[in-house]
C-alpha cells in the first residue's frame, strides 16, 4: 500500500495501484504543482519497480557528432555551426575510424550517432559513416539518425523513408535515437524549429522503423516555452505510438539547456530545476505505460538529480556517453565521460542494482576476452 495522502492524488493513486492507464486530465493533476512531488514520485517508483524490480540499467558507449554544420537554425540548439565559422567542422574516413577504434579499445558495445545536415554534404557520405564503423567493428550497435536526419537524406535522395531506413540498416544501422522530437503540439513545435521534420514524420520514421524491425527510443525537450498541457500531449502522442508498434524502448526526458542559444536568451529562459526534471521523470513513468524503460540522461541531468531520478520512476542512466557535444555545447557543466567503476557507485549510491545492458537491454557479461551478451532483460523483473 502506498503511503500517499493527498485528496488531489488519491483518483490517480487508485489507477495506479490497479494498473489502469491514466488520461490526459490525469497528467494534467501530475503535472500541478498542488500535486505533492514526493508523492508523485511515490506512484512513479511503483511503476518503475513493477516493470524492472531493482535494477539500475547503464551501458558503455560514446557519442559521434560527425559534423555540426547544420542548414536548419533551430533556435534552442547551441551546438550547429555555419560552413565559415571557426567551431564548424566535418570529419573524414580517418577520424571516423579512429573513432570507432577509440570505442571499441574502451569496451563500447554502443555508439551513439547523430548531427548537423551539412548542405554540401551527400547522402553517400552519411551512407559511409555507417558502413565504414559497421564494417570495420561489427561489434558496435550503430544507434544513429533521428526523424530530422532521416528525413533530410530523403530530401537528398527524393526516396521515401521506408528506401532510406531500408538502405541503412544494409549499411549496418541498428537502431534508431530518440532526438528530434521536442514538443510535438504544433503551436510550440512551429516556434522551436519551424523549419525541420514535422511531427507527421517523426512518427511517420518510427513507425516505418517498427515495421522494418527496428527499435527505437523516444525523447521530448522540456522547459522552454511550453507548457504543462503540451507535455502531456506529447507523453499520449508517444503511448499511441507504442500502442500500435510496440517498437519504443526506452524514453527521455530532456531539459532544455537555455545558454548559448536564441530561445533561451531572447526568452530569458533559466534551466529547469532539479524539482521539474523530476516531476518530468516521474509523470513518464505514470503516463507511458507500454513503454520498459525511462532514462535519467546524467549529461543532462547532473549526476546527483540522476541519483534521485532512480526513485522517481528511471531505471536507467545511459552510459559512459564518451565524446558528446550537443548538451556540454549548450551549457551542460557535467563531466564528458563517466568511468564504469563510477556508474555503478552512483547506482548503488542511490540504493539500485547496477546491471550493464546493451543498446537492446540484454544483458552485457564481460570477459577477459570482450563481452558476450544475455537473453533480452525483460521487464517486470
Amino acid at each position: 500500500m502506498l503511503r500517499t495522502s493527498s485528496e488531489i492524488l488519491a483518483p490517480i493513486r487508485e489507477k495506479v495501484e490497479a494498473g489502469e492507464r491514466l488520461s490526459f486530465d490525469d497528467g494534467l493533476v501530475l503535472e500541478s504543482p498542488e500535486a505533492p512531488l514526493p508523492e508523485v514520485g511515490e506512484l512513479a517508483n511503483l511503476v518503475r519497480e513493477r516493470k524492472n524490480g531493482n535494477a539500475g540499467y547503464y551501458n558503455i558507449n560514446t557519442h559521434l557528432n560527425a559534423t555540426n554544420i547544420c542548414v536548419y537554425r533551430c533556435s534552442f540548439c547551441a551546438f550547429r555551426s555555419d560552413l565559415r565559422e571557426a567551431k564548424g567542422y566535418w570529419m573524414q574516413d580517418d577520424a571516423i575510424l579512429e573513432r570507432g577504434a577509440e570505442a571499441v579499445a574502451n569496451g563500447c558495445t554502443e555508439m551513439h550517432i547523430v548531427g548537423g545536415l551539412h548542405h554540401q554534404a551527400k547522402y553517400d557520405w552519411y551512407r559511409k559513416v555507417i558502413s565504414l564503423l559497421h564494417d570495420n567493428y561489427p561489434t558496435l550497435h550503430l544507434k544513429a539518425w533521428t526523424p530530422v536526419e532521416i528525413d533530410w537524406f530523403s530530401r537528398l535522395t527524393k526516396k521515401p523513408i521506408r528506401w532510406v531506413l531500408e538502405d541503412q540498416i544494409e549499411a549496418g544501422l541498428g537502431s534508431l535515437p530518440g532526438g528530434g522530437a521536442e514538443i510535438f503540439h504544433p503551436e510550440i513545435r512551429r516556434q522551436i524549429c519551424e523549419h525541420k521534420a514535422d511531427t507527421r514524420r517523426w512518427f511517420e520514421t518510427h513507425r516505418t522503423a517498427h515495421e522494418l524491425g527496428l527499435r527505437s527510443n523516444c525523447t521530448m525537450l522540456y522547459g522552454h516555452i511550453e507548457e504543462a498541457r503540451h507535455r502531456i500531449d506529447h507523453l499520449i502522442r508517444l503511448r499511441e505510438l507504442q500502442d500500435e508498434t510496440g517498437g519504443l524502448q526506452t524514453y527521455i526526458p530532456l531539459a532544455f539547456h537555455p545558454e548559448n542559444n536564441k530561445l533561451g536568451i531572447d526568452n530569458h529562459i533559466k534551466k529547469p530545476t532539479a524539482l521539474m526534471d523530476l516531476r518530468q521523470m516521474a509523470v513518464a513513468r505514470l503516463m507511458l505505460d507500454n513503454v520498459d524503460h525511462i532514462k535519467a540522461y546524467w549529461i543532462m541531468l547532473g549526476i546527483g538529480t540522476a541519483q534521485l531520478a532512480l526513485a522517481y520512476g528511471a531505471d536507467d542512466i545511459d552510459g559512459t556517453v564518451r565524446h558528446e557535444l550537443i548538451y556540454h555545447d549548450a551549457g551542460a557543466t557535467t563531466p564528458e565521460v563517466m568511468s564504469v567503476a563510477d556508474i555503478e557507485a552512483v547506482i548503488r549510491e542511490a540504493g539500485r542494482d547496477p546491471i550493464e545492458r546493451d543498446t537492446l537491454y540484454r544483458k552485457v557479461d564481460r570477459t577477459a576476452d570482450g563481452f558476450t551478451l544475455g537473453e533480452k532483460i525483460t521487464a517486470g523483473v
